[in-house]
């Protein structure tokens, strides 16, 4: 047994919280299964005992006959509930508990809000939820609503529910598990620290096609996963290989069930091929030993990079390993910077977002409509459990809001029901929408005969065209043969070649750790223990020739007749700050090392000393990515934006002048 496993094994055995740290691959999964199986055997539990919640649907599944296994050794049985479950096999599920089950936040919300679901004597025996990949969920809403979807079930159970976490490396995995489990003993197993026993090389390879290129010649007879961040990326490589005569499979969140289940499963079974994934391959989803793990571009974040690289070296004998291929200059230094932070042990920290005050105006609705009808009293007291962080007097106000915006309804003196705007815009749905926290767009389902393919961007579909479209699909040309708008249904053709990947959304910023590391590593030259190629020590020179350093005041170049690109390297989030305060004076767009201008900034005086100006449309728009915000009162909305965003106190414009 592995050091994990084995220092698992007492907190689990008697009852105390835990959360389990381990890199990839580094056994998490049994060292929290298989003594809470030995529990439930010798403490006798019976009935729906254990959940065990993922943060994606495919990382169940392939749990579902690893832990099917462990639990059939001792008489125990396991079951899957999530969107893709057939409704056949969750009425088997409801009729015959088992005793554990594989599940999602937002499926369990489902069945607490769901009629056909006895909530206490379906999660009254429950002892203990697992949560996978914790690390995940805490770094968006998403883990808010997990810990509340927990705590409300905790109601129905006849004593409180253990809590174990799984997380990869994280750099406060003492306040992950606070504010996982706030109350009750608890523990953490495992060591935070970074190890750096690896073989990674960063080359720059200047574009996606020399990309394919070099993959195609190198490590020929192996396995190799190639995590790109984007979905267009993977596609366009993936196309890029299967044109070069590579054995070639494509995984990404906008690919059917049935073809990601398909590549994955054929590149487990196949030696000398490629999987191009983006980060849905990056927890831990079981494609078999691998021997190489190559990086396009750089992933934004210490962590991601362990994991991706962590799938890698995990036969007797070898070493875990990476090879970055840079596709551009920005994402050389990226890489090069990850690998210095990396090389000194640094990790990120796993922050849930601060104020969420979007989702626990979901969760008010959502308790509501569990109970079908509560006082206000009991409904202000689950919500100041769920959240403990938010001031109970603005629980109050936020309910308050809800009862004026008629989303909840008040038919007798303190007593609550779902109101008349929220089931105008979420009963015909059975609330489905309400479940989930997070945001996406609206996506078309493409097919070819009675095969789902996968999801299209409708602004990939939009226009008049003299030719007919082509798009890539699972690595894979198609000729869009008819748009069914009505039915959201893209009927597709094979085609030999010329199809274009394209999906709206942004990836993840540059931190600004990672944006300082790039300056360090312009100032040195050295990526830590990562070695460079020569080609990425020739453009690193030049790179260090002519980018600036200084920051106090920040350099300013010159870039045409009316661009200025000031140097901060801030990161992300503090450049979006200063664009944000100042686009009125004429910053127009930032990344994660600079903020560009129509004018010279250095004429504008202190960028400090201004703190943004919002009108209210300005603050719908910045609400946007943060479901439920429209439900809160404009006080909650704005404090809500600024506290994400990291922004000053921000002066509203007068909205009649």
């Amino acid at each position: 047994m592995r050091p994990t496993q084995l220092a698992a094994i007492e907190p689990i055995h008697t009852g105390r919280h835990c959360l389990l740290l381990a890199p990839t691959a580094g056994g998490k999964t049994e060292a929290a299964f298989l003594p809470v199986l030995s529990r439930m055997l010798t403490e006798g539990w019976t009935g729906a005992s254990v959940l065990y919640v993922c943060p994606i649907k495919a990382l169940l599944n392939n749990l579902e006959a690893r832990l099917t296994h462990y639990a059939g050794l001792v008489g125990r049985r396991v079951e899957v509930w999530h969107g893709d479950v057939s409704a056949t096999r969750k009425r088997k599920v409801l009729q015959d508990p088992p005793d554990v089950l594989l599940t999602t936040p937002e499926s369990l919300e489902g069945m607490l809000i769901s009629p056909r679901v006895e909530r206490d004597a379906w999660f009254g025996q429950l002892r203990c939820v697992i949560a996978d990949e914790l690390h995940a969920f805490a770094a968006g809403d998403r883990g808010w609503h997990l810990r509340s979807v927990i705590t409300r079930i905790d109601r129905y159970a006849s004593s409180p529910l253990q809590r174990i976490g799984l997380s990869a490396t994280v750099a406060n995995p003492v306040e992950l598990l606070d504010w996982f489990a706030p109350t009750g003993p608890r523990e953490v197993v495992g060591s935070s620290s970074v190890s750096t026993d690896a073989d990674v090389t960063i080359d720059h390879v200047s574009t996606l096609e020399n990309a394919a290129i070099v993959i195609s010649r190198l490590h020929r007879g192996e396995k190799r996963l190639v995590f790109c961040d984007s979905r267009a990326s993977a596609e366009k490589l993936g196309a890029g290989l299967r044109e070069l005569g590579v054995c070639t499979f494509v995984s990404h969140a906008s690919l059917s069930v049935a073809e990601r289940r398909h590549a994955e499963a054929a590149f487990a079974e196949e030696r000398d091929c490629v999987i191009v994934a983006t980060s849905t391959l990056e927890l831990g989803i079981d494609v078999g030993d691998l021997d190489r793990v190559i990086q396009i571009d750089a992933p934004g974040m210490v962590s991601s990079f362990l994991q991706r690289m962590g799938r890698s070296g995990r036969r007797s004998g070898t070493r875990r390993s990476c090879l970055f291929l840079a596709t551009g200059e920005t994402a050389l230094l990226g890489a090069g910077a990850i690998c210095r932070l990396w090389s000194r042990g640094w990790v990120e920290k796993a922050c849930p977002p601060v104020q969420p005050w979007n989702v626990l105006a979901q969760q008010a609705l959502l308790m509501v409509l569990e109970r079908g009808e509560v006082t206000l009293t009991e409904l202000l007291t689950q919500l100041v459990a769920s959240f403990p962080e938010l001031d109970a007097a603005g629980v109050r106000t936020c309910i308050d809001h809800l009862l004026a915006q008629a989303d909840l309804a008040c038919p007798e003196p303190g007593l609550l029901q779902i109101g008349p705007k929220a089931q105008a815009a979420h009963e015909r749905s059975h609330y489905r929408d309400l479940l989930v926290t997070f945001t996406g767009p609206d996506l078309l389902v493409g097919r070819h005969g009675t095969a789902e393919v996968g999801y299209l961007d409708p602004a990939v579909l939009a226009g008049q065209r003299d030719e007919p479209l082509k798009v890539l699909l699972s690595g894979r040309s198609w000729s869009v043969r008819e748009v069914d708008w009505k039915r959201r249904v893209v009927w597709l053709e094979p085609a030999t070649q010329g199809g274009k990947a394209r999906w709206m959304g942004s990836g993840r910023g540059m931190s600004a750790e990672v944006a300082m590391a790039v300056r360090e590593l312009l100032l040195c030259g050295e990526a830590g223990v990562a070695k460079l190629s020569k080609r990425a020590i020739a453009t690193l020179d030049e790179l260090r020739d002519t980018t600036p350093t200084h920051i106090d005041p920040p350099a300013v170049q010159q870039h045409g007749p009316a661009n200025w690109c000031m140097w901060t390297y801030a990161g992300s989030d503090a450049n979006q700050r200063t664009q944000l305060a100042w686009r009125h004076a004429g910053a127009s767009s930032s990344n994660g090392l600079t903020v560009t201008w129509r004018v010279d900034p250095r004429l504008l005086g202190n960028l400090s000393d201004l703190a943004p100006v919002l009108s209210i449309e300005e603050i719908a728009e910045l609400a946007q990515p943060f479901k439920f915000a429209e439900l809160l009162p404009a006080e909650q909305r704005r404090s809500l934006i600024l506290s994400r965003l990291a922004l000053a106190p921000a002066k509203l414009e007068d909205a009649s002048a």
